[in-house]
């Protein structure tokens, strides 16, 4: 039985995706503090470049701006590039908001 987020995969993709240039330290439960550079974020998760020492379904404590503290867990690895999954959705306020202190590298339209 999965232990994350309980959404389908349409739900999954069918979030905007909007690029951040945006460096984080995560926490792991065994591992401790883990690097991660996150490259594009939606309401749902996120992508980070670079190595990530974790195994699939393994999960990762980040503190965002706006979100606050939230937990992901890793779905996909693959050539340098990693995807993680909310463990719940942002709202879209807070979800602009957030990509915007992420000094995102184009501009996000606010819809208010």
């Amino acid at each position: 039985m999965s232990k994350g987020a309980n959404l389908s995969v349409m739900d999954q993709r069918a979030a905007a995706r909007h690029s951040v240039d945006f460096v984080v330290i995560g926490e792991h439960r065994s591992l401790g503090d883990i690097k991660a550079h996150i490259v594009n974020v939606s309401a749902n998760g996120f992508m980070t470049e670079g190595d990530m020492p974790l195994q699939k379904g393994e999960r990762l404590s980040l503190r965002l701006p706006v979100a606050g503290m939230i937990e992901a867990h890793l779905i996909w690895s693959l050539g340098g590039r990693s995807g993680f999954q909310f463990e719940r959705i942002l709202r879209p306020n807070d979800f602009i908001d957030m990509v915007e202190a992420m000094q995102p590298r184009a501009t996000v339209r606010k819809y208010r």
